[in-house]
């Protein structure tokens, strides 16, 4: 890695640590970087009451199986790739890579960023119909990986998400 790549990351890093303490400099900052400009948001009624969905989350967190590898910090552009979590996944069977924002209460309780646990008790209680297999994203990526997320790696989960016939998805971004 060339010395101004990894001063890059490094500049990276501190941004994502500074947006962690003051949100609103982060919302502002979302504004000026619009990814799809001027695409509308493609939110979707329900077609079945809630306690019939099943549901999947996907996280922008880094959270990925300890098995699973982990996301590439040393990209300062980041990693467009994605790791599949199933379900019934423990919470002591996954970690965080990702160096961009502040994760130490997510390590504390997964349940907060991720939260499989609450998906499965929720399930259980008849409150969903289910839980399939949910998905993390590391949420730092900027060109030319924007156009990798944005037309192989989400496309991809859409699939996977049609195919195991998920009704609603909830975000949780990191």
């Amino acid at each position: 890695m060339s010395d101004y790549d990894r001063l890059r990351q490094r500049m990276g890093r501190a941004v994502g640590q500074l947006f962690s303490q003051l949100p609103e400099l982060a919302r502002v900052w979302g504004q000026l970087f619009d990814a799809i400009e001027g695409a509308p948001v493609p939110l979707a009624r329900l077609a079945k009451p809630l306690h019939q969905c099943r549901l999947a989350f996907i996280t922008t967190g880094g959270v990925h199986l300890r098995s699973q590898p982990p996301f590439d910090m040393n990209d300062s552009r980041g990693d467009p790739s994605y790791r599949a979590i199933p379900a019934n996944t423990p919470a002591e069977a996954l970690t965080i890579t990702h160096d961009y924002y502040d994760h130490s209460d997510a390590e504390r309780d997964l349940n907060i960023l991720f939260p499989l646990e609450l998906g499965r008790e929720l399930a259980a209680r008849g409150a969903i119909g289910g839980l399939g297999t949910c998905y993390s994203f590391m949420g730092h990526i900027e060109p030319p990986h924007v156009t990798t997320l944005l037309q192989q790696t989400a496309p991809a989960v859409a699939v996977q998400l049609r195919q195991e016939q998920i009704d609603a998805v909830l975000l949780t971004p990191a």
